[in-house]
């Protein structure tokens, strides 16, 4: 093999009793992924914002702007329940540029993983003692999630993971909702073989060991717009996209269909100004059908404390150093707006 074996890192139960749980903690954490988990099965009407930095690139300014959703979603609460994005790891399609909190620089700029695992615990816990938030993170390696799965009350399955077989043969075995994206070709076939794939029971090796998943009933679809040919994005969040989507629910008979739509990416081509719109339109249309209304669980927002991006190292506190995001006045805005919309 042409790779350099340097060493193993430490074994998730090391990690955690380093930075373990309280058993309020574990208790706060296991009564908001009821809630979550109550959304999709049809228990609860509560619209879900799963909703934060593109990147979660800097502890301090991402656990100040979830502080400040705290008293909107006392404000929105019969209507509305927040999800917070903490995304530790980024899919680069090039190979290069940020890829996550995980990958810690050392004094020689060489990615220090053990201190990147510490970091991203240590900042999904942060979050949850200091704002009783339970958050989002990206399974972008599935090998990772024993890292944090006492800590996540929702995962996604990016664009360019869906097809994978071992994401969706972990998916099965988490014991939280988790949410597969349409693949950047748009191919809904991808998306929905995952989902069947994550609700079944499987047998299969992680991390060494023989597993057996009895199946992720809470496995759902997220669209998130697509890329043509020609490289344009195209959106699919629209009446008839959704409508398609019930149909292809209603054919695969599969348990508790839901649909999160993510607002930015290709459906408001990385337009962050556009999320307001798509959501709107989204809510018309659920007002237009049933079944639509009966499917769409909520929406994926990408938002920060400075409307926009900056490049890595750009020193403004709260911009994103990824995708562009809404500012935090516009989204406190936007949160209002919805729950007056419902």
């Amino acid at each position: 093999m042409n790779m350099e074996f340097e060493k193993k890192l430490a074994l998730p139960i090391e990690v955690k009793e380093s930075y373990a749980l309280t058993w309020e903690m574990e208790q706060h954490i296991g009564a908001k992924r009821r809630q979550i988990e109550e959304v999709f099965e049809g228990k609860s009407n509560k619209l879900l914002l799963i909703i934060g930095p593109c990147s979660a690139d800097n502890e301090d300014s991402v656990v100040d702007y979830i502080s400040r959703l705290c008293p909107l979603q006392e404000k929105v609460e019969e209507k509305i329940l927040i999800v917070p994005r903490i995304y530790t790891n980024k899919p680069r399609t090039n190979g290069g540029g940020y890829k996550g909190m995980l990958h810690q620089p050392d004094p020689t700029g060489k990615s220090d993983l053990f201190k990147g695992l510490i970091a991203t615990r240590h900042m999904h816990m942060r979050a949850v003692s200091e704002t009783g938030f339970a958050c989002a993170d990206e399974m972008l390696y599935p090998e990772n999630y024993q890292y944090l799965d006492d800590l996540l009350a929702y995962v996604a399955v990016g664009a360019r993971s869906v097809e994978d077989q071992q994401h969706r043969l972990v998916a099965s075995g988490i014991d939280v909702p988790v949410g597969m994206k349409n693949p950047t070709s748009g191919d809904y076939s991808v998306m929905m073989n995952a989902i069947y794939a994550a609700q079944a029971g499987h047998t299969f090796i992680y991390r060494g060991w023989e597993v057996h998943s009895k199946g992720n009933q809470h496995t759902h679809a997220i669209l998130r717009g697509y890329t043509n040919k020609h490289g344009q994005a195209q959106p699919n969040y629209h009446y008839e996209d959704l409508a398609r989507l019930c149909d292809t629910y209603d054919a695969m008979d599969l348990l508790n269909p839901a649909v999160i739509i993510d607002t930015n990416h290709a459906n408001s081509n990385k337009n962050p100004f556009e999320q307001p719109r798509i959501i709107m339109d989204v809510l018309n249309s659920a007002r237009h059908n049933e079944r639509v209304a009966s499917i769409v669980k909520g929406f994926m927002i990408e938002s920060y404390i400075e409307d926009g991006c900056q490049k890595v190292g750009g020193g403004v506190y709260g911009k994103s150093i990824t995708d562009p995001c809404l500012g935090w006045e516009k989204t406190e805005k936007l949160i209002l707006d919805i729950a007056e919309k419902l």
